[in-house]
């Protein structure tokens, strides 16, 4: 039976990122909405409970029974979480004169605890609340402070109970994961068998005995999630594996050739369909972003049924989709947020059933797969893109020598990234390499390329701005091109990446002297809120 650990989600923009620290510390987790706690699992090992955008005084504030749980397994409350459990138990939770927001530092810490085994002295921790713990429960004591936050974490004296006011799953609380790997390994006894390996082996038996001798159908898409799926399908039944991997014209330069050769290489049935022309066409006149991606997406399906028709017998149909594309699809009262290409049914006409390997991946975990595989590194570490490519990088309607002029501009963009290498310590090289990057530590540095520092970069055609330029004796009227690179963890939040000025300059100048049509190159320097990260 696989352990796990259940994580309850009141609706924190970091719950997803502890799922993936239990995961790094190779534990199964799962994570449910507050109030969809499973009982009588007898794999569940343990309990998580996130923070919360609500105060724990609010009337619409989420609430749990925590009969359920307290007393029958361990429990860790991070921030509301801490607050719930304090305020429902005995405690007091009230508004702090001030919102306690950022970096703090432990001024004592009970070292005997379990939960902070092996704490250094003022370690540096990450505080994000407007509330704050004035009194903790009748059973409980406080186990670490801050300067000022005098609960900073607390636990029972006869219960199985630990509660953190901080957030040990972000970066800035420096050994965050050492307390939830003393949560998850000492105190909740996880054998810690979730692995890159145990996952290849477990989900080859699983699909060999889900799909049996059935053909599958696999849209390819070229980036990591359904590549990986792919091959992860291909080991478990071979050429009964059929993938179509559309070309709409709008991927980056030499895309559709140079994915299609790594497909081969890995021994795939791959289908390729130049389709540009078609969507060309449809796209022709249209600037909405929206209507784009509509169209871009009928138009996709439209193909790929075209060709799915021809493989006769298909009685599945899989799907690159990883777990955040679950979670992010619905919130924790069940209503969709967002629509994700990969979440919400088949089209009917098709009569096939789904099948998706990586359903419970965080994509550095499905990295982790892909080398477990043997996949190359460069398809493994590719960028997101996204589905339409650079039709949303595009402002205004899209054409042939449109796509050209973005498609050489990002290259140049890409290729220097890719090239450009930087070093790297502390808090930046830990992030770095809890993405998954493969980088070996020296003297507490990583050397790693821009391109793998930066969570997501490509380029956008401002095709609906000319600006003047002078190049020679002449007089330039083209357009302008906006470089983007983000840092982020999970694409929920991200924070424009600071680039190197030398590195800046050396692209800026070979895209305007290289691409025709380009006389001037801007850096995009906002986050994400308020922004996103592709401007379309």
């Amino acid at each position: 039976m696989q352990q796990k650990i259940i994580i309850l989600d009141f609706g924190s923009q970091t719950t997803q990122l502890i799922g993936r620290r239990v995961r790094e510390l190779d534990t199964f987790c799962e994570i449910l909405p507050y109030n969809k706690f499973p009982k009588d699992d007898p794999s569940v090992i343990g309990v998580i409970l996130s923070g919360s955008p609500y105060s724990v005084h609010d009337p619409e504030a989420f609430k749990v029974d925590l009969d359920q749980f307290v007393g029958r397994l361990p429990v860790l409350g991070i921030c509301y979480g801490a607050q719930f459990m304090a305020h429902t138990l005995g405690g007091k939770v009230e508004k702090a004169d001030s919102r306690e927001y950022g970096r703090a530092h432990l001024q004592t810490v009970d070292a005997e605890n379990p939960l902070f085994r092996g704490f250094e002295p003022h370690s540096q921790v990450w505080m994000s609340h407007g509330d704050t713990i004035t009194a903790i429960p009748a059973d409980c004591r406080v186990i670490a402070s801050t300067a000022d936050v005098q609960y900073a974490a607390y636990a029972s004296t006869t219960h199985p109970l630990w509660a953190v006011q901080f957030h040990p799953e972000v970066f800035h609380t420096v050994q965050g994961t050492q307390l939830l790997r003393n949560f998850v390994v000492d105190i909740c006894g996880s054998k810690q068998g979730w692995s890159a390996a145990s996952f290849v082996d477990t989900t080859v038996a699983e699909l060999k005995q889900q799909v049996g001798d059935d053909r599958v159908i696999l849209g390819l898409s070229g980036g990591v999630d359904s590549s990986v799926a792919a091959v992860l399908l291909n080991r478990a039944i071979g050429s009964n594996l059929t993938c179509i991997f559309v070309d709409h014209g709008m991927l980056r330069k030499n895309e559709f050739r140079d994915v299609m050769h790594d497909y081969e290489c890995l021994g795939l049935n791959v289908i390729g369909v130049d389709a540009s022309d078609k969507f060309f066409a449809d796209l022709a006149g249209v600037t909405d972003p929206e209507q784009k991606r509509k169209i871009i997406g009928r138009d996709f399906v439209e193909v790929f049924n075209a060709e799915a028709r021809k493989i006769e017998g298909a009685k599945w149909l899989a799907q690159g989709t990883i777990y955040p594309d679950r979670i992010e699809s619905l919130n924790i009262t069940g209503k969709v947020i967002k629509s994700h290409h990969n979440v919400g049914g088949l089209p009917k006409e098709m009569h096939l059933q789904l099948c998706e390997p990586l359903k419970w991946l965080f994509k550095d975990e499905v990295r982790r797969v892909g080398r477990q595989l043997g996949m190359p590194e460069h398809l493994i570490t590719r960028h997101p893109f996204p589905g339409p490519g650079l039709a949303v990088r595009i402002l205004g309607d899209i054409t042939p020598d449109k796509v050209r002029i973005l498609q050489d501009a990002d290259d140049i963009y890409i290729r220097g990234l890719r090239d450009y290498k930087v070093r790297l310590s502390g808090e930046e090289a830990r992030r770095v390499l809890a993405a998954g990057v493969p980088a070996a530590m020296t003297d507490g540095e990583i050397e790693v390329s821009l391109y793998d520092q930066v969570w997501q970069a490509g380029t956008v055609l401002l095709s609906t701005v000319r600006s003047v330029g002078v190049m020679g004796d002449e007089r330039t009227y083209e357009h302008p091109v906006a470089l983007r690179a983000v840092t982020s963890t999970d694409a929920m939040t991200a924070d424009w990446a600071h680039l190197p000025y030398d590195f800046m300059a050396k692209v800026s100048n070979e895209i305007i002297n290289k691409v025709k049509g380009v006389n001037r190159v801007c850096y995009d320097i906002s986050s994400k809120p308020p922004s996103t990260i592709e401007w379309e």
